[in-house]
């Protein structure tokens, strides 16, 4: 029997180690731009085409490689960051594992230019899918010129993974805010051929305001706490600023993005009974720690770190969070030097005076409810009339059942159906096919619900203001009430847009928009398409818009909360109805599902038993009432079998 395991190609084992360090074009100007920081550069230019597609091109002017070095970088485990084990306890560069430029040629055709300072010449290398093709000298600036084309050219799977130009330009931005705030004293650029950021070198709370504008800077209290274990710094947003969409969030180790659950629940608990429910805080906080306590050789990506004294980091960050909200007047508190209201003493022996009510002498409450309360129980066996008067209803003459009787034989009556007269007469005259009749593809959504005809005629109750329990044949039904509505607006609203282009209507105070990058770039992709579902945007200047007319079927929504909210859900990886990546085909069913989350009930509103009996009946005549149109699911149904199990 021959040997079957063989050693892979160092091509081959480049192209599979690209899946994890390399996922889109995002990642691929990470690692470029960590590279050249590490190289000691102070500016670094980006140039982008086709979303990454075409073209991804880094500049900078840090100390450049040499002829050999610039061939050994792109050699799979080959960097110039460490030597041996020990050095990863004291890691104080980007990368280290070297990866990256492996990966990156391994699905990529590359060109690389550079030179060192004490060099007159530079090095040319072209590589394409981790084949050297060229290698010869060139006239060049010092540091490197690194041009990646046709990404994932050669991996027709991953590339056809990308996503639109716009997502793919989205998560680029978003990768360069998070470069450019971290390296704060380096200048930083970016061309993505539909707009240009310059960033200049500046301080850390001057990065923040160039990078989101908006006056961020101006809502923001600082923090900085020295410790022997940890030093933190940066800033926190106010609580009254604390946003609903898109909040800013960013914790940096020792120079290195990361994300950290822990640590994100700590700030988060401050904030509580700060902050609306729904709102998060924006924070841009550092942490400078001895890297032999950390560990950020978990992930190729390396944005995931595990600390040594985790728990004990916890309450440094929350009295640091905490003292900077109340040193700077975030959070309300007691003035213990203020004046007590002057009260008069009561002379010694007397008592207060106790307050006395103005009541007439022959008053009874219960007279007064005597209509109302004969109408409820009219026509159940009750003598209303004869036991309400005075007070035989509740008076202790009559023991039986609180001075109830039966007007013949004086015992409690046992005629309970007529309790249920109404619900059974009124279920009589709902027209069951009409409301139920097409609920079979629900079937295959939720086997256990095969009949509903009967859920609009039973008895509908809220329970903690937010779920409507009801019954039918198969059990019993829990509807969320808010995502209940959303699936009934969002198919009126929707049907509403496919009868035809949709009116618009003037606003007589337009309201002003000012967008981050990203969100600018969506709002240029959608707009014509918004234009013909009524919309109509304007450009003032500085990055600012103006909506002056709106669908008329939006009404009393807030035109500016509902735009910002399209926007998200363009600029958002897989949230695509219909054809994946068509993101302005699909623009209707975004429109019609943010304006049905943004005009549905909310969950702890109360409803009337109509209301609840409507939405009910509403819901279950639609042909898929299961689920919202991005998945959450809308009822559950607790079947006989399984409510039975429960008392056992």
């Amino acid at each position: 029997m021959s040997d079957v395991i063989k050693l892979l190609p160092d091509s081959v084992a480049n192209q599979i180690a690209a899946g994890e360090v390399i996922q889109r074009p995002a990642s691929v100007i990470k690692e470029l731009v960590e590279n050249a920081v590490d190289a000691g550069a102070t500016d670094i230019r980006i140039f982008i085409k086709d979303a990454g597609r075409t073209l991804i091109q880094v500049v900078d002017n840090g100390k450049g490689m040499s002829e050999t070095d610039a061939r050994m970088a792109f050699e799979r485990h080959a960097t110039s960051k460490i030597r041996g084990a020990e050095d990863l306890f004291s890691l104080r560069t980007m990368g280290f594992r070297g990866e990256a430029l492996p990966s990156i040629c391994a699905i990529s055709q590359v060109e690389i230019k550079t030179r060192t300072d004490d060099s007159t010449i530079g090095t040319r290398l072209v590589i394409n899918a981790s084949k050297v093709e060229t290698q010869e000298p060139c006239v060049c600036d010092r540091g490197v010129n690194i041009m990646v084309k046709n990404i994932f050219f050669n991996v027709p799977a991953r590339r056809k993974f990308l996503k639109t130009d716009n997502v793919e330009t989205s998560n680029i931005m978003r990768e360069f805010e998070r470069l450019a705030l971290v390296n704060n004293n380096i200048r930083m650029s970016i061309d993505t051929g539909t707009r240009v950021l310059d960033l200049r070198a500046a301080t850390f709370k001057q990065r923040i305001g160039d990078i989101w504008k908006n006056n961020l800077d101006l809502h923001l209290l600082p923090i900085d706490v020295d410790t022997t274990l940890i030093k933190i710094s940066g800033f926190i947003s106010r609580p009254e600023f604390a946003r609903r969409r898109n909040p800013l969030q960013y914790l940096i180790v020792n120079g290195r993005n990361m994300r950290h659950p822990y640590f994100h629940k700590a700030i988060m608990n401050c904030y509580d009974s700060l902050i609306a429910a729904d709102t998060q805080p924006c924070y841009f906080l550092k942490f400078e720690v001895d890297p032999a306590s950390i560990d950020v050789n978990i992930h190729p990506t390396k944005n995931e770190i595990k600390f040594e004294y985790e728990q004990e980091i916890w309450p440094i960050l929350q009295a640091s969070v905490k003292a900077a909200l109340g040193k700077f007047g975030a959070v309300p508190s007691i003035d213990f030097n203020s004046d007590v209201l002057p009260v008069d003493p009561l002379p010694q022996g007397e008592s207060p005076e106790r307050p006395t009510l103005d009541i007439p002498e022959n008053y009874n409450p219960f007279v007064e409810q005597q209509n109302s309360f004969a109408n409820k129980f009219s026509g159940f066996g009750f003598n209303t009339q004869e036991n309400i008067k005075g007070s035989s209803f509740f008076g202790k003459e009559n023991k039986s059942f609180g001075g109830v009787t039966d007007r013949n034989n004086g015992r409690v009556p046992r005629n309970w159906d007529a309790l249920y007269s109404d619900f059974i007469s009124s279920s009589k005259n709902i027209d069951e096919p009409a409301a139920c009749s097409r609920l079979d593809p629900a079937k295959d959504i939720l086997p256990e619900m095969e009949n509903t005809s009967d859920v609009v005629s039973a008895i509908c109750v809220q329970h903690a203001q937010s779920f409507i329990v009801t019954s039918s044949r198969e059990g019993l039904i829990i509807i969320d009430q808010h995502r209940a509505h959303v699936r009934i607006l969002f198919e009126k609203y929707l049907s509403q847009m496919e009868q035809g282009d949709q009116v618009s209507q003037g606003i007589m105070f337009p309201d002003i928009l000012t967008l981050d990058p990203e969100y600018q770039h969506a709002l240029e992709e959608v707009g014509d398409e918004l234009s013909r579902l009524g919309f109509k945007i304007e450009y003032e200047e500085d990055n600012k818009w103006k909506i002056v007319a709106v669908p008329a079927m939006l009404k009393d929504s807030d035109p500016k909360d509902i735009v910002l909210k399209i926007l998200e859900s363009v600029t958002e990886d897989g949230v695509n109805y219909g054809n994946e990546g068509n993101v302005v085909k699909n623009l209707p069913e975004r429109l019609a599902l943010v304006m049905a989350r943004t005009s549905a009930i909310t969950k702890g509103r109360r409803l009337t038993t109509d209301e609840m009996e409507h939405l009910v009946g509403e819901l279950f005549s639609l042909p898929s009432p299961a689920y919202t149109p991005n998945g959450n699911r809308v009822y559950c149904l607790l079947d006989d079998a399984r409510l039975d199990s429960m008392f056992r």
